[in-house]
């Protein structure tokens, strides 16, 4: 039986996807890669680590805008061929597979308009992670390791790889912290939307009277440096301490002083690695993650040098970011864009994407009214 909402659907998404083809300027992102490809087939390239790096990064980035768009171009007219059949033949089974393919192609082209929002400096970076158990005790803790849960699924949800530095456990259950890198183009563009603290209410699984508790974790989303951000630390700036990992580990792993440890004397921060066996490996790792927190800081510093300059800061975001409220009804509700759900079980399993997309297009939105 046809559908007439169907053709209607096809041709918003021919005019979003339209739209996407031209803010990406996709005739100009083929001659950027090609430029880029004969760059990265120079037998010298190697020669210049840094330039190395920039060139292989920007090629793989603008090859895989280039394939997503062709594939999404391909999805529409193939589906636009098979409307046109069922409209022919009045054919019901091509019209059911015509709304099927339409649900997942909106999805798909929805997450494409979302990348073409990520124009930022460092949204094309990779991500550091950070979450922190805040107020609260025990649930608190407990909190926090299921915010850690509900970012690595997210992350499997979408096949990005990442990498958890290092975790600090608490006594009685959960952790007080944990920091980890996710490694796929545009994760911190992405995922920076997330940062802020994070409210639980619920009843508590750790009192005795089963009281209500409301609990806090705060998430911090870093970039990851890269060699041409210059970001130069002397071995006078640092200290650093190798101790033994604690918490669940392999046999080498709690059992050798592979643990590092490394204190920015400037600037007070810690940092800690004690995933991998290897002490080398981990002093690496730790210093990815400070070099991003002290990158961090020089955009704080140039931000509010900026903000000096301006009389409106109505565009800040505040701090407490999202609310999940678990007792005596369910709701994951996010506060500055007023998104909400109240299928808790499936954020806390990593199913954020309406959050995520709705946050990115909010940010926007904050960024063109400033």
């Amino acid at each position: 039986m046809a559908n007439p909402e169907i053709p209607e659907s096809l041709a918003e998404l021919e005019q979003t996807l339209a739209g996407i083809e031209q803010v990406l300027d996709i005739p100009s992102l083929r001659e950027h890669a090609a430029a880029l490809e004969e760059e990265a087939s120079a037998p010298d390239l190697w020669d210049d680590q840094a330039n190395a790096q920039r060139v292989t990064s920007e090629l793989s980035l603008a090859q895989s805008d280039i394939r997503r768009i062709e594939a999404l171009r391909r999805r529409l007219d193939d589906l636009v061929a098979l409307v046109e059949l069922a409209e022919g033949e009045d054919d019901e089974d091509s019209w059911a597979e015509a709304a099927t393919d339409l649900v997942a192609l909106k999805a798909a082209i929805g997450e494409m308009e979302v990348r073409t929002l990520l124009s930022g400096e460092y949204d094309a970076r990779e991500a550091l992670i950070t979450i922190r158990s805040e107020a609260g005790g025990v649930d608190a803790a407990d909190w926090a390791e299921m915010l850690l849960r509900l970012y690595t699924r997210y992350c499997e949800r979408h096949g990005w790889p990442f990498e958890v530095y290092d975790t600090s456990y608490a006594e009685e259950a959960g952790i007080k912290s944990a920091t980890f890198a996710v490694k796929a183009p545009y994760a911190y563009g992405t995922l920076s939307i997330e940062q802020g603290t994070h409210r639980l209410v619920r009843i508590s699984p750790f009192d005795n009277q089963g009281r209500r508790q409301t609990s806090f974790a705060a998430v911090e989303v870093l970039p990851v440096t890269e060699q041409t951000d210059h970001i130069d630390i002397p071995e006078t700036d640092i200290r650093i301490d190798v101790f033994r990992s604690s918490g669940p580990g392999g046999q080498s792993v709690n059992t050798t002083d592979s643990a590092v440890r490394i204190t920015h004397l400037p600037t007070g921060i810690v940092v800690s690695c004690q995933n991998e066996k290897s002490q080398i490996q981990n002093r690496a790792a730790a210093m990815r993650v400070l070099q991003s927190r002290l990158l961090e800081v020089r955009r704080r510093e140039e931000r509010e040098k900026m903000n000096a300059l301006k009389t409106d800061t109505a565009g800040s975001w505040g701090t407490q970011m999202r609310s999940y409220v678990l007792h005596p009804y369910q709701m994951v509700k996010d506060l500055r864009t007023e998104h909400e759900t109240g299928n808790t079980s499936a954020v806390l399993d990593g199913e954020i994407d309406d959050f995520v997309e709705t946050g990115i297009r909010w940010r926007r939105q904050q960024e063109t009214r400033g």
